[in-house]
């Protein structure tokens, strides 16, 4: 269960970590509480608090692949802080508003920028291999395609609820395009930990969920 006090120190904890040492930045509260709300908001089944909570968790897991473990906790804030299911440009438009408060919560520009990168590549799930950040950030917003059935039929669950907009039919095939992109990825799981953990159990679970649409 999500605790949105526990969320609002860890978002300070991350904020603080990507400010420059030199520069005391204003009170993150009030921009906790912005993200919180965002991540409350009504139309969200899966893209909620618990998700949010989730990715943070596995952020901690992957901690040691990234270069840069805060700037990647505050891309995780903001990779899905606008969410309207019926939009495409989710992501870029949280891109667009992590440009504008971070600076202003004191975060220096480069740091800024690479979180609004971290957040578009979200579109994708694609990052380089040069690219450990990318992979950290991609790698625990995926982890739950290698829930156990349980949690993974939940999850489905609360997407098809989110897009309750969309008709059977448009829905299924929409939703099998997304999978078959997925599982074209020569690896879906891009740090060594996801790769030897999630990356089996994530094709069969896709695997599975895919047959199942087509029939």
């Amino acid at each position: 269960m999500a605790d949105p006090e526990a969320l609002r120190t860890r978002f300070a904890g991350a904020l603080e970590g990507a400010r420059s040492p030199e520069a005391a930045g204003p009170d993150p509260g009030p921009y906790a509480d912005n993200l919180l709300a965002r991540w409350q908001e009504p139309q969200r089944r899966y893209h909620t608090l618990t998700h949010l909570t989730a990715v943070l968790d596995r952020i901690d897991v992957l901690e040691e692949h990234a270069a840069d473990p805060d700037v990647v906790r505050l891309a995780a804030w903001f990779h899905d802080a606008v969410y309207l299911p019926d939009r495409s440009e989710n992501e870029e438009r949280s891109a667009r508003l992590a440009e504008r408060a971070l600076p202003e919560a004191g975060v220096p520009a480069g740091k800024t920028a690479e979180v609004a990168r971290l957040v578009r590549l979200t579109v994708s799930h694609d990052p380089a291999g040069d690219d450990p950040d990318g992979q950290v950030l991609c790698d625990a917003d995926l982890a739950i395609l290698a829930a156990p059935p349980s949690a993974y039929a939940a999850y489905t669950a609360a997407v098809r609820e989110e897009y309750g907009f969309v008709p059977p039919d448009a829905f299924r095939a929409g939703r099998a395009a997304v999978l078959r992109q997925l599982l074209d990825l020569p690896r879906m799981f891009r740090t060594p930990y996801g790769a030897a953990e999630w990356e089996a159990t994530a094709r069969y679970n896709l695997a599975a969920e895919l047959e199942m649409l087509s029939t």
